[in-house]
């Protein structure tokens, strides 16, 4: 496979050259960020590299437009329009940003596809743009949607900076109740989140700001609370958690004028389901359509963890606290699903050697959550791991994936922090299970989200009990099933909470930012919903602790 060399004014990187893309789309999957006004179609002439060496083809017809002779003569090109022949080095003459944006993966979003049928009340809306959110813990994941045309333009993942508070939900409910000071700033610096990476969006795709009008946005409770500044000391209520939380702001300015766009555009928070169950776990399921098959489980991975099974009649759902070890984070040689990632690990037929791939090729920087699960089950089928988590003595303090990199170690502490993410979401699925009267080979289709899943290797998650023991056919990754049901719901005509109206207009909303999220399947759905408390269930400790065992799913029916 070819190579680019990329040259900017701070480091020089190689980065794997697929075989007829753009310069512009290996950058852009790369991370490396080149300043651009159009949708990568060389109408903006702004994506200037300067060719350093290699074979590049004759300029086309809109680099000899938009470049002076001077510049074509001192190799200077455009990267959405130089596809290169073989090894390319090149330097970046006008540097993009910011890094922490980056281009989502359609992959991910597989569920809904990348043009869909605009509903009426979209196509009569005054907004000609839209965009979907999915608030994560760990990361925010946006698309932007031409409502008009029902086309998805691109989509952007970056990290949620309310990290800088805690890396999971309830240190930041707990520094958000210390002070009005805390929850205001936690507010805010996510809008500006929101803001950074829906105006790069804006910029790259051609797309003004204030054609921007409307913005649909799921998330886990927690994280749509501290975005709202509703109350989040209520979570920490074991009495709260099964109730509905009201996550609507109160403020006297429009998010259309903090977020630079649309000064009355309509900004919809879709109310979380009750307790940690956000709404992002109902768009999962809208997105996968789990309730109209005759059963089915659907688990969204992630820093908080959110289960729904669906029996024929009812859907039982409930949430675990994952931990941030299915992002990669903490542990010690983790890091995102992102170029440099070890993502997938299988067994050699050199016995004791595993084999490695790699994000985006090259060399090995860390390993993702998939990667992790994977060398979890490879480590347990030679032997070298036990089923409580322990290795086998081997002379070193837990297990080196790559000789030549020493500082690529898997500890006893990893493990034993991927033990307790896993004991949780286990037990979170026996206790479902046990709720539904159902067992674990009756589950039916399961369908698995976030973009922990993208890579996952169903028969490890299986062999380590991450997954009931269902048939692997029957298991569908589906990526983040959560900003892929917000993008339905965003093109989808909703209703008021009282009533069957349509959505209302701009004229009717006047400067109001927001509105009852009521689209008709999501309100049938939150009627057949329950949902379970894992902290009030007797049961549960015991789960807990048999879940921590590295070793299938095993669930009989109860009597």
């Amino acid at each position: 496979m070819p190579k680019l060399t990329v040259t900017t004014n701070e480091l020089t990187r190689e980065v794997p050259c697929t075989p007829g893309a753009s310069v512009r789309a290996v950058l852009d999957a790369a991370a490396i960020w080149v300043r651009s006004g159009c949708r990568a179609n060389g109408a903006c002439g702004l994506c200037v590299v300067e060719i350093q060496s290699g074979n590049v083809p004759a300029p086309t017809k809109n680099e000899r437009l938009l470049l002076s002779a001077e510049q074509l003569q001192r190799n200077t090109r455009l990267a959405c329009q130089l596809i290169p022949d073989g090894d390319l080095h090149i330097r970046i003459i006008y540097v993009g940003g910011p890094a922490d944006w980056r281009d989502l993966d359609a992959r991910l979003l597989a569920c809904t596809p990348a043009r869909m049928p605009p509903s009426a009340a979209a196509q009569a809306a005054a907004a000609a743009c839209g965009v979907a959110v999915d608030l994560g813990t760990t990361h925010i994941s946006l698309s932007l949607w031409d409502l008009k045309r029902g086309d998805r333009l691109g989509g952007r993942v970056g990290p949620n900076p309310q990290s800088y508070y805690g890396s999971d939900v309830v240190t930041r409910l707990i520094a958000a109740g210390e002070s009005g000071e805390n929850a205001a700033r936690m507010a805010r610096i996510t809008l500006d989140a929101i803001r950074a990476a829906l105006l790069d969006m804006c910029a790259r795709y051609g797309v003004s700001p204030a054609a921007v009008g409307r913005i649909a946005i799921v998330g886990n409770t927690p994280m749509l609370a501290l975005l709202t500044e509703t109350d989040g000391r209520t979570l920490l209520q074991p009495s709260s958690w099964t109730r509905p939380i009201e996550c609507r702001p109160d403020r006297g300015q429009s998010w259309g004028s903090l977020l630079g766009i649309h000064p009355q555009a309509t900004a919809e928070v879709v109310p979380p389901c009750g307790g940690f169950i956000g709404s992002d776990l109902l768009a999962g399921v809208l997105a996968t359509r789990l309730t109209a098959q005759r059963g089915g489980l659907l688990v969204d991975f992630g820093t908080n963890s959110e289960m729904a099974l669906w029996d024929g009649d009812r859907l039982w759902v409930t949430s675990a606290a994952g931990g941030p070890a299915f992002d990669g984070y903490h542990v010690r040689c983790g890091m995102p699903a992102e170029p440099g990632a070890i993502y997938r690990v299988d067994p050699s037929d050199d016995a004791g050697h595993f084999r490695y791939a790699v994000i985006g090729g090259g060399e090995a920087r860390g390993i993702c959550g998939s990667g992790l699960v994977d060398l979890i089950a490879c480590l347990r089928s030679t032997g070298k791991l036990t089923a409580t988590g322990r290795f086998v003595a081997n002379g070193e303090p837990g297990f080196v994936i790559r000789r030549e990199n020493p500082t690529l170690r898997l500890s006893p502490a990893d493990v034993d922090m991927f033990q307790r993410a896993k004991g949780a979401i286990g037990a979170g699925i026996k206790t479902l299970l046990a709720a539904a009267n159902l067992r674990a080979a009756e589950v039916g289709p399961i369908y698995v989200g976030g973009a922990f899943g993208q890579h996952l290797n169903c028969r490890h998650a299986q062999a380590v009990g991450l997954l009931p023991g269902v048939r692997p056919e029957e298991v569908e990754l589906c990526g983040n099933t959560a900003l892929a049901g917000c993008e339905q719901l965003l093109l989808s005509p909703v209703v008021r909470e009282k009533g069957d109206s349509p959505r209302p207009t701009f004229a009717e909303m006047g400067t109001a930012p927001f509105f009852p999220a009521g689209a008709p399947e999501l309100a049938s759905l939150r009627q057949k919903t329950t949902v379970i408390n894992l902290a009030e269930s007797a049961d549960f400790e015991r789960l807990f602790l048999e879940s921590l065992y590295l070793e299938p799913i095993r669930r009989v029916k109860q009597p």
